[in-house]
C-alpha cells in the first residue's frame, strides 16, 4: 500500500513538472505577426508628456544595465506616477504574444502612466532582435540572473506584469500573457484609475 502511495504521489509530481515546464518552454509558434505599430509615430503621440515620462520615452526599446540598483532608482524618481513594471523574455511564447497590447498600451496611455520593461533570464542579443521587431517607447532593464525579478518579488513565471500606484505602492501583480488588449486596458483602468 505504502509502494503505491510512493508511486502514485511520484506520477503526479512528474507529471506536474512537465505541465510547468511546457508552459515555460521556450517557443516561436506563437509569435504574432509583427504589427504595423511605428516606434516614430508613439514618439510622436507621447511628445508633451510629463518629464519623468519623457525620460523613458528617449529611451526607447533600449536595453539598460544597473540591476536592483538602477530599477529601484528608476522607480523611486518615478514616484508621484503610476508605474507598470512587464517582466519579459525573447524565448518566452506568451511575452511574445502580449508584447503587441503592450505596444498599444504604452502609446495610450503614456503620458499618464509609466512603463519599464524588465529583461529577465535572456541573452542580450537575442533581446535585442526581439525588440527591433517589437519596439516599445520605454526602455527594459536587464536581469539575466533574475535578481531583480526577485527583488520584486515576481516569481519565476513568465510573463509577469506588476501595478504600482502613484505613491509607489503595488497593487496588483498579473501572472501569465494577457490574452486581449480589453484586458490588459481594463486592469490599467482597474488598477491605476485611468479615466475616473
Amino acid at each position: 500500500m505504502r509502494r503505491k502511495l510512493i508511486a502514485a504521489a511520484a506520477a503526479a509530481a512528474v507529471i506536474v513538472a512537465v505541465v510547468i515546464g511546457l508552459s515555460q518552454a521556450p517557443t516561436t509558434d506563437t509569435d504574432p505577426e509583427p504589427t504595423t505599430f511605428s516606434l516614430a509615430q508613439a514618439r510622436k503621440d507621447l511628445a508633451g508628456s510629463p518629464v519623468e515620462l519623457a525620460a523613458l520615452h528617449v529611451q526607447s526599446s533600449q536595453l539598460l544595465d544597473g540591476g536592483k540598483d538602477a530599477v529601484k532608482a528608476r522607480l523611486t524618481a518615478l514616484k508621484g506616477t503610476p508605474v507598470v513594471v512587464n517582466k519579459w523574455a525573447s524565448w518566452c511564447g506568451p511575452c511574445r504574444a502580449e508584447f503587441p497590447y503592450l505596444q498599444r498600451s504604452s502609446t495610450t496611455y503614456g503620458k499618464e502612466v509609466a512603463f519599464v520593461g524588465l529583461n529577465s533570464g535572456d541573452n542580450d542579443d537575442d533581446a535585442a532582435s526581439f525588440l527591433k521587431k517589437f519596439p516599445v517607447p520605454y526602455p527594459s532593464y536587464k536581469d539575466p540572473r533574475e535578481k531583480v525579478a526577485l527583488a520584486l518579488k515576481a516569481s519565476t513565471n513568465y510573463p509577469i506584469t506588476i501595478f504600482y500606484d502613484a505613491s509607489g505602492k503595488q497593487v496588483y501583480l498579473h501572472q501569465g500573457g494577457y490574452p486581449t488588449q480589453e484586458k490588459l486596458d481594463a486592469d490599467l483602468k482597474k488598477y491605476l484609475k485611468l479615466g475616473t
